[in-house]
């Protein structure tokens, strides 16, 4: 059949209009061109598909059958090229994107916006996995780009750095007040604290300053400066491996980083809670609930407010990368290579 394309193509031509003469004008090539290729075309189907009149040619019933498809076949081309040509013309197409729910959020969305601003038609599907999985969904051909924290690039893939992120701890200053407290007590002999057991706060100031003192008297700055004492009494590393810390789950490009950095810290958590979403992570730190990992630039407004707190290690995590992979091929889409010059 691809061998008679164009002989299909030469008896279409004919068939429209009706002579071998006005057909060799239309498709700038010579008569007897023109009927060589109908002979073929005969031949290998074994019919006759014209027969001549004082006009010029006409379709034989065999050829009139063998028309009427070969009309719908050249119309879907037609509309085929019809529509790629819209397409170019409108910049209609179609990108998928594999991206983290939290990368999409606090880094995709902005730029997306003015991407997709911009260029309308063009139908954006966005796939969340973790970087992990969105490197795989890339190499399955599932989606076009993703926006990953930079890790191994499998060969054949480009990475497009985006920007940088910086891993951090965060809590609420209640809670390490409280973390605080809770050490200072736990550390404290109850026979020099007979107060303690009782839960009484006032066993936190020492026994000259409240038989000294008068009892009406506020001694809410004595238990401020108490506190502050007790705050120094514990470094971050205590901190960390003494509070409920909270980790995005194993098996997470951003979980592999700070565990690296606990280690290489020599710090031991005792307790922690593991969450699949770092939104998540940067609430539960909001209301309390311990210490969360989180980046500093997902967390802006509530470290802004002051709802949460990030505290100060002695050696900072180092900071990562987030960009985009995509396939090093020459062969690009044009909505991709659109996409990848946006930025």
């Amino acid at each position: 059949m691809f061998d008679n394309l164009n002989n299909y193509r030469v008896f279409y031509t004919v068939a429209n209009t009706g002579s071998i003469s006005r057909a060799a004008d239309t498709l700038f090539i010579s008569q007897p061109a023109i009927s060589k290729s109908i002979a073929k075309l005969e031949e290998g189907l074994g019919i006759k598909l014209f027969s001549r009149s004082a006009k010029g040619v006409v379709l034989t019933e065999e050829g009139k059958i063998l028309y009427q498809h070969i009309t719908k076949a050249f119309d879907s081309i037609n509309q085929g090229e019809e529509e790629i040509k819209r397409i170019n013309d409108l910049g209609i197409g179609q990108l998928r994107i594999g991206v983290s729910s939290s990368l999409c959020k606090h880094i995709l969305l902005p730029y997306l916006q003015d991407f997709i601003t911009e260029n309308p038609h063009i139908n954006v599907i966005i796939d969340c996995h973790s970087t992990i999985n969105t490197v795989h969904l890339l190499t399955e051909g599932k989606i076009d780009i993703g926006l990953i924290c930079e890790t191994e690039i499998p060969k054949g893939y480009k990475y497009k750095k985006l920007t940088d992120i910086h891993d951090i701890f965060v809590a609420t200053d209640s809670y390490i007040d409280n973390l605080m407290l809770r050490e200072h007590e736990e550390a404290t002999p109850v026979a020099d604290n007979p107060w303690l057991f009782a839960g009484n706060l006032t066993s936190l100031l020492n026994s000259d300053t409240v038989s000294n003192k008068d009892t009406n008297k506020d001694t809410s700055n004595t238990l401020n400066a108490n506190q502050d004492t007790v705050q120094n009494t514990l470094s971050i590393k205590d901190i960390l491996e003494k509070s409920n810390l909270m980790l995005l789950e194993k098996n997470n490009i951003t979980r592999t980083h700070i565990d690296n950095y606990l280690t290489d810290e020599h710090i031991h958590p005792n307790q922690i809670l593991e969450v699949n979403n770092m939104d998540l992570l940067i609430d539960f730190a909001s209301i309390g609930m311990g210490v969360a990992s989180v980046v500093r630039e997902f967390a802006k407004e509530q470290l802004k407010s002051r709802q949460i707190i990030e505290l100060e290690l002695e050696k900072d995590i180092e900071k990562r990368t987030v960009g985009f992979i995509y396939s090093n091929t020459k062969n690009k889409s044009t909505v991709l290579e659109k996409f990848l010059g946006f930025f």
